[in-house]
């Protein structure tokens, strides 16, 4: 069976795709099939994002007082 890639649209064996499955609470976010390639992509962002440097840097320019 073959699917297409949610990132990339090429088709994806089963065997190769990748599933991203994102909950909150038993509820689901974000649910993802992916291509390798897709999913390196995802998990170098998901590192960028989610790194502690990362939540540093934008902590306090992203604070708005009104």
């Amino acid at each position: 069976m073959s699917d297409s890639c949610d990132g990339c649209g090429r088709a994806v064996e089963d065997a190769l795709a990748r599933a991203v499955r994102l909950q909150v609470d038993d509820s689901t976010v974000d649910d993802q099939r992916l291509c390798p390639t897709c999913f390196a992509d995802w998990i170098t962002r998901y590192k960028e994002k989610m790194s502690p440097k990362a939540s540093k840097e934008s902590s306090d320019s992203e604070i708005i007082v009104d």
